[in-house]
């Protein structure tokens, strides 16, 4: 944990929930903080000063994606994510273990690592620690993943101790041959086992990574029972380090997981949801593709200031959009629903500064 340029410092405490600072060598981290999604070195449909405005001061890049596409030696050759993207904030990059469950059936893993069938042209690569390590240098993110293993969520729980396992053999690989310029965050497994979370908590905890992340969460099981495991293993992870809990999910989901101490967050919910037409508001999701919006002309959300909902874009123009296939809406409700996310835990740090979060979170989970 002696990376330079890299810190965090807890600012405020209500409970379990804290607020806190990040620092990278791109800057300052406001925390809790949500990471919109660039998979290929963009979030889909709009410019970095867009994805900004929502509020957003850190993105995450895709390491599988893009060690196919462009290479990390391009983006080296350009200098790095954020110079090749024009994000000048903090980038994170995951290291490819959870292209290794979603594409289960183009790849083995063995002690080594995994050897994938690339999606693009079915050529063979391998994937190890090292060269997760390699291609996350080359890339230039400020903070870089060990490579893990993510087991479904309706795995045995013998499939889930081997993942444990496994996971810690690769995170002390990964700490060899790490930049030492780069942050690097481990990511602690064990599935909805309460147990094994801990045990794995208190395993990587010992490692000089300088974050904690919490994988093999929101994949296939019932989000009662995260919610039910978050409040019992996150206030085991080391409370000097930031929190991650990845790839994950609703405002309920975060704010759940805020309540339990969890920092950062990054999720392809609020954009993906988006491009398939349904906007993000505090009293649910709204569907704009549905009949009834024909002739609305309210906003989206007569309370959010996102440019969508203050220009006042109206619900029958945006279903209009949409039904016709036109790029604009695509681009107006991915602003509306990062500005929703980025709002949201906006307020949350106010709230928790205050001492406050208890009731804001009941207002905000039932709001009337």
């Amino acid at each position: 944990m002696s990376t330079p340029s890299f810190g965090f410092r807890v600012t405020s405490v209500d409970g379990q929930a804290r607020s806190g600072v990040l620092t990278t060598r791109k800057g300052e981290v406001l925390t809790p903080t949500f990471m919109p999604v660039g998979t290929q070195a963009s979030v889909k449909t709009l410019t970095p000063a867009e994805v900004a405005a929502t509020g957003a001061q850190i993105v995450l890049g895709n390491t599988y994606h893009l060690w196919l596409r462009p290479g990390p030696e391009v983006v080296a050759g350009q200098g790095g994510l954020s110079a090749f993207m024009r994000w000048p904030h903090t980038v994170l990059t995951d290291s490819g273990g959870f292209q290794a469950f979603s594409l289960a059936e183009r790849r083995t893993i063995s002690d080594d690592g995994f050897v994938f069938r690339s999606h693009l042209d079915g050529s063979k690569r391998q994937l190890t620690p090292e060269e997760a390590m390699r291609v996350q240098s080359l890339l230039g993110s400020d903070i870089a993943m060990q490579l893990d293993v993510c087991p479904p969520g309706t795995a045995e729980r013998k499939d889930v101790e081997a993942a444990v396992l496994q996971t810690t053999r690769w995170a002390k690989r990964t700490l060899a041959a790490r930049d030492p310029l780069q942050a690097v965050f481990g990511i602690i497994q064990g599935g909805v086992h309460i147990d094994l979370r801990r045990r794995h908590a208190a395993e990587l905890g010992e490692l000089p990574f300088d974050g904690l992340a919490l994988g093999g969460f929101s994949v296939g099981e019932p989000p009662e029972q995260m919610h039910a495991a978050l409040p019992e293993v996150v206030p085991y992870l080391d409370p000097v380090r930031p929190r991650y809990l990845m790839g994950v999910g609703t405002p309920r989901d975060l704010l759940i997981a805020v309540l339990a101490g969890v920092d950062m967050f990054d999720c392809v919910l609020p954009t993906r949801n988006a491009r398939n037409g349904q906007a993000i508001t505090r009293r649910g999701p709204l569907s704009i593709k549905q009949a009834q919006y024909r002739e609305d002309r309210r906003p989206i959300d007569e309370d959010c200031g996102c440019p969508c909902c203050q220009i006042g874009y109206s619900r029958s123009y945006l279903r209009h959009l949409f039904i016709a296939r036109e790029i604009l809406v695509l681009r107006l409700l991915t602003q509306h629903n990062l500005w929703v996310y980025g709002d949201l835990l906006r307020r949350v740090r106010e709230a928790i500064a205050s001492r406050k979060l208890g009731v804001f979170a009941r207002e905000w989970l039932e709001p009337g």
